[in-house]
């Protein structure tokens, strides 16, 4: 049995769609607005390395152009030098941005018109295109929602003096009662009421802990503030077991480390602290409230200490973001530590390894008129409208589980009316994530999921040897793994001939002027295009619908392998198989001492169905091919394997569903297929 789960340990679910100027668009977060995810990022969230969510609104409201852009620089090249990846969190034209470009780090810099944005602001803003800094209480919920778990800032807010009474309480405080990110601050500005604001955060359930040699709780630019932190984390070590602590619970609540500003900078704390109380009574003399107060306060500060506390502020921010860093990157490793430690040693394995497939769930609808000809003029015509559940990726795990193959489906699903019935459907497919996938011993991928995901499996292929079967989906989305290398890590592909032309054309090959209809030409066509991908992968399976299926791949005596170096092993099935059942090949036979791996293909015609049986096309090469794999991962002969998929696919041709009820371990097994007499198998050579 499979589960279908939302994000994996490498985020292999994300719902993401290749977007222009090098960003990545992940849909449905924040109730349908659009969050923009910059490639390095990306990258580093899928293989599962540290990240440090930053803010943005130090940027737009904090300090003057230019110094606020050559800050922002200055401090995401302190966390590259420290071992993580920056995500500074902006917003730009209505589209929140995880991760900026440099120029979009100038264009908000420079910006006039910024919005600050914290939680309550997000739907305006959005909806109405503009552009703006997020606040603590914002960088919190992309950076959650991006899967980023630190977060480094210079100062939270907090209770403001008089809030007992005014209930002027920021948002970064709630913020950190309902997000479960780990934010790294100075503490809470001396500005603030911050006994009051630790009493705050202790009835929101926050974590607090004051990171060094002391509990002292520090005020932003002061190292001591007269009120003591609940607890105490010694260095970066201690810190990431306390935040690992907190999302491994579940806990709802984020995490606060308190980071005291530089020894150095000590001594400065005292004239500051003075310029505050000054500054506080501007402030209030002007009838400056809300939001506008802290824009103002470190304008004013900067005026009254000469610059000190500009240069202050800059030192405990790059202090910040070195710690920060420190602690995303003990965070990772301490993560996949765990990760390696949960992976069960070869042998110790009570269950066997699952085969993974990823792919698409699609909820679809086919509607059905009852007569042939659909009566125009306005008028009703009478049919049936059907709900089925499709997605190459679901389609292909459904069938692998209807033939006991127990595979782990990932996938990503929406989070609307559809999805308890999506996952009632499948239910027999419900299973726990116990396997890791290197252990997997096949892995499907389909055309719907992201082109990061594809690399990164691709990725973890090359490294570990694994099996990758890689199902194009349709015409538009078959080249994704061709737009690198990366295809050179997959083992087979199952395209169709226009899904076969279209990976071609990206990989710059010949091409035929036209695809043709006749099976003689469809065969020479179809070995042409797969010849040059046979250099790099082991099997090309090309659905040739009414035609049946070309396996195109390494021949040994008259069998195309469908395992990786196991030619001689296959040959032997294979021989044996269709000696024993009398099956016709014209492919000469071959003894096995003598056999050399030459590149063949093998046409193998379909079942025959008359048009009136056909009742739904959509899931009929998903069954072909899931019908194939079950047979391998069974251990059977090619032989064996393609004709469990086309007993699979006739059954999903004549049911309603995508993948046929029908479909099970008794309907399609080796004693079925040996049951049925067959037509004959063509094999031509292709070198």
């Amino acid at each position: 049995m499979h589960k279908m789960i939302r994000k994996t340990t490498y985020s292999l679910g994300r719902h993401v769609s290749s977007m222009a100027r090098g960003t990545t668009q992940v849909r449905r977060l924040l109730h349908g607005a659009y969050v923009r995810i910059h490639p390095s990022v990306q990258e580093a969230l899928v293989e599962g390395r540290p990240v440090v969510a930053l803010e943005s609104t130090i940027i737009t409201h904090g300090m003057a152009y230019p110094l606020n852009l050559s800050m922002a620089r200055e401090v995401e090249e302190i966390v590259r030098t420290n071992g993580a990846v920056p995500a500074t969190v902006g917003i730009l034209r209505g589209q929140i941005h995880v991760g900026l470009t440099d120029e979009e780090l100038e264009f908000l810099a420079s910006s006039k018109n910024a919005v600050k944005v914290s939680r309550r602001d997000f739907p305006f803003v959005l909806s109405q295109g503009l552009s703006g800094g997020t606040t603590v209480s914002g960088t919190m919920i992309a950076a959650h929602k991006a899967g980023i778990p630190v977060f480094v800032t210079g100062g939270i807010g907090g209770v403001h003096r008089d809030g007992e009474n005014t209930l002027d309480v920021s948002a970064d405080l709630t913020e950190l009662g309902r997000t479960p990110v780990a934010v790294i601050s100075a503490g809470a500005k001396s500005i603030l009421d911050i006994g009051r604001t630790l009493e705050y955060l202790e009835t929101q359930g926050v974590c607090v802990a004051a990171f060094g040699e002391s509990r002292e709780f520090p005020a932003f630019f002061s190292r001591r503030s007269g009120f003591q932190a609940p607890y105490q984390v010694r260095d970066e070590e201690e810190a990431a077991k306390l935040i690992d602590s907190a999302l491994g619970l579940g806990l709802s609540s984020g995490v606060l480390i308190a980071v005291p500003c530089p020894q150095e900078r000590a001594a400065e704390g005292q004239a500051i602290e003075e310029a505050i109380q000054q500054a506080l009574s501007q402030a209030r003399s002007k009838g400056i409230t809300g939001k506008e107060v802290t824009p103002f306060l470190l304008q004013k500060l900067t005026q009254l200490t000469d610059g000190k506390s500009l240069d202050s502020n800059l030192a405990l921010i790059q202090n910040n973001a070195r710690v920060g860093s420190c602690i995303a990157v003990a965070l990772s490793k301490l993560q996949k530590a765990r990760r390696k430690g949960n992976l069960p040693r070869r042998g110790e394995n009570m269950t066997p390894p699952q085969p993974v497939v990823i792919g698409g769930i699609n909820v679809d609808f086919i509607a059905k008129a009852q007569n042939p000809d659909i009566l125009g003029g306005g008028q009703t015509n009478a049919g049936r409208v059907r709900r089925t559940f499709g997605g190459v990726g679901r389609n292909l795990a459904d069938c692998l589980s209807r033939l006991g193959q127990a595979p782990l489906l990932l996938s990503a699903v929406g989070k609307d009316e559809h999805l308890e019935s999506v996952l009632h459907y499948c239910h027999h497919m419900v299973s726990q994530f116990k396997e890791n996938l290197c252990q997997a011993p096949l892995i499907c991928i389909d055309g719907n999921v992201p082109l990061s995901t594809i690399q990164y499996v691709c990725q973890l292929a090359r490294e570990h040897q694994l099996a990758v079967c890689y199902e194009p989906t349709d015409e538009n989305k078959a080249s994704k793994p061709f737009l690198s290398d990366s295809w050179k890590a997959l083992t087979y592909i199952s395209p169709n001939l226009q899904e076969l032309r279209a990976i071609n054309q990206t990989l710059g090959n010949p091409l035929p002027a036209e695809l043709p209809s006749r099976l003689e030409d469809v065969v020479q066509t179809a070995v042409a295009l797969a010849c040059p991908l046979l250099a790099h992968l082991h099997c090309v399976v090309v659905t040739l619908g009414a035609h049946g299926v070309l396996l195109c791949g390494k021949s040994l005596g008259g069998s195309i392998s469908l395992y990786p170096g196991a030619q001689e092993q296959i040959w032997h099935q294979a021989h044996q198989a269709l000696s024993a059942w009398a099956i016709p090949t014209n492919f000469p036979s071959l003894p096995p001492q003598t056999a050399a791996a030459r590149l063949c293909a093998a046409h193998y015609p379909a079942i025959p169905i008359s048009r009136e049986e056909i009742v739904n096309v959509s899931g009929a090469g998903d069954s072909l091919m899931a019908g194939i794999l079950a047979g391998m991962l069974a251990k059977h002969d090619t032989g064996t394997c393609v004709r469990m998929g086309l007993l699979a696919a006739s059954l999903s041709l004549r049911s309603y569903e995508p993948i046929s009820p029908e479909i099970s371990t008794s309907s399609v097994n080796q004693e079925q297929v040996k049951s049925r007499s067959w037509p004959e198998v063509k094999v031509w050579k292709m070198d």
